[in-house]
């Protein structure tokens, strides 16, 4: 067998190991960015329609963070208008799903990307240019040093320029709840702006189609990995964004309480194991 055959049945066998609507993609994706030769930092973006604004924050990801080489997964969430083309062109590294299955569902294959990639720390963004791409780095800092297995970047800790005054006032609710629930000061437990060593999501559970940022960072907590936050910016959304994807904000609100709280009873005997030992 030919080392091209061999490699395409290696990658065949690699991505057998997905779900059925993820196989094409991902055979597609490692046949033009093959696994295990990708940067120390690998930037995870899922997009969902995001063809106005996903080129730009592409384009404005440095190639090093950090001082750590770094390159940028975007995974396409079944979107109908041209994202996977924009963000190819902006130089991201792109799976493209043809299938909508939700941002935490997209969040998670990204990971596993990035693993594959042979990536030692994974940072994400949104797509929707709500986030300074220079404030990667912030986040990564204190993972790099040693300090943290998981950090949050926080607009209320850094500067929120939103004016949705109903999502300032839940995310103070939030913030509390999950600092009770986890026994540390949480300020801003839906921040997109985070990063993590590459080992947290093979670790915890990750379950949550949609609001994986809260199970993320209680999941984390409540098993022993070190959690911290830095300030960073949050802006509105750039004009020619596409609107938000959450739904109206009481929806939103009961639907992120159910993640949080269900998450809490799922992983709260994973903290009281951990004491007892």
């Amino acid at each position: 067998m030919s080392t091209a055959q061999t490699e395409t049945v290696a990658l065949n066998d690699l991505a057998a190991t997905r779900p059925p609507e993820e196989q094409r993609p991902v055979r597609e994706f490692f046949a033009a960015h093959a696994p295990g030769e990708g940067a120390p930092v690998a930037v995870v973006i899922p997009a969902y329609n995001e063809e106005p604004t996903v080129a730009a924050v592409v384009s404005a990801i440095p190639d090093e963070i950090a001082g750590q080489r770094a390159e940028v997964i975007v995974v396409v969430d079944g979107s109908t208008d041209a994202t996977a083309a924009e963000a190819s062109r902006a130089g991201a590294l792109v799976c493209d799903v043809r299938v909508n299955r939700g941002q935490g569902t997209v969040y998670w294959l990204g990971y596993w990307l990035a693993r594959q990639r042979g990536a030692d720390v994974i940072a994400t963004i949104d797509a929707d240019g709500q986030y300074e791409e220079s404030e990667l780095s912030r986040v990564l800092e204190p993972i790099l040093a040693g300090r943290a297995d998981v950090v949050y970047g926080s607009r209320r800790l850094g500067n929120e320029q939103t004016s949705d005054l109903m999502r300032h006032v839940g995310l103070r609710v939030f913030g509390g709840l999950v600092s009770l629930l986890i026994g540390q000061r949480i300020t801003d437990p839906a921040a997109g702006l985070r990063a993590f060593r590459v080992e947290v999501p093979d670790s915890i559970t990750l379950e949550q189609a949609q609001y994986q940022s809260s199970e993320l960072l209680i999941s984390s907590a409540l098993h022993g990995f070190r959690v911290a936050e830095v300030g960073t910016t949050m802006k509105d959304r750039p004009v020619g964004a596409t609107g938000t994807k959450k739904g109206p904000n009481l929806l939103y609100g009961m639907r992120f309480a159910r993640a949080v709280l269900g998450t809490w009873r799922r992983d709260r005997k994973a903290a009281r194991t951990r004491l007892r030992s």
